[in-house]
């Protein structure tokens, strides 16, 4: 992925019952992804809120803000499909996501709702558009983060709810 001014951040707020509830976990990650690539932080946003549920995309880039709304997706089970596609690493939501476009429609032509990215090595990475989490006994798992992969904002709120969440480097059979 290219770093510098080039690079233009993405984040993607889903709105519930009027609020974003995650706004400033979405911020924090902004925040420090521009300080990191370079990319001049565009000052105040307004929280989006009201209306109906829907997804907002925000583009920050050394342009300036673009904003558009979609509505939300299914809400219904997951169903993943392990891509041949290796995953890029991808330490900040910008818009080089071409590996993952790869990956979806991998998914897609498959019949199912995402794909799951594999490390060169073989190891679990991250899905396409999903943060992954799953249960090791009484534990909350997840794909270490040296791996390259994105700090999800659902992942930075369930470890402020949880306290910690135990970070692996797992294959897709041990997961």
């Amino acid at each position: 992925m290219p770093d510098g001014p080039k690079s233009t951040l993405i984040e993607t707020v889903r709105v519930r019952d009027g609020a974003a509830p995650l706004w400033y976990l979405h911020i924090r990650r902004l925040v420090a992804s521009c300080r990191t690539l370079g990319v001049p932080f565009p000052g105040a946003f307004v929280v989006p809120g009201g209306g109906a549920d829907r997804v907002q995309r925000l583009e920050v880039g050394p342009k300036g803000v673009n904003k558009a709304e979609r509505e939300v997706g299914p809400t219904s089970p997951v169903r993943l499909v392990i891509s041949g596609v290796p995953h890029p690493g991808y330490r900040h939501k910008t818009t080089e996501r071409t590996a993952f476009e790869r990956a979806a429609q991998e998914a897609r032509q498959a019949g199912a709702d995402d794909a799951l990215l594999l490390t060169p090595r073989g190891e679990v990475a991250e899905a396409t558009i999903w943060c992954l989490f799953w249960w090791e006994g009484e534990t909350l798992a997840a794909p270490a983060l040296e791996l390259g992969i994105l700090p999800g904002v659902s992942r930075m709120r369930i470890a402020e709810m949880q306290g910690t969440i135990a970070e692996r480097r797992v294959s897709p059979e041990d997961m």
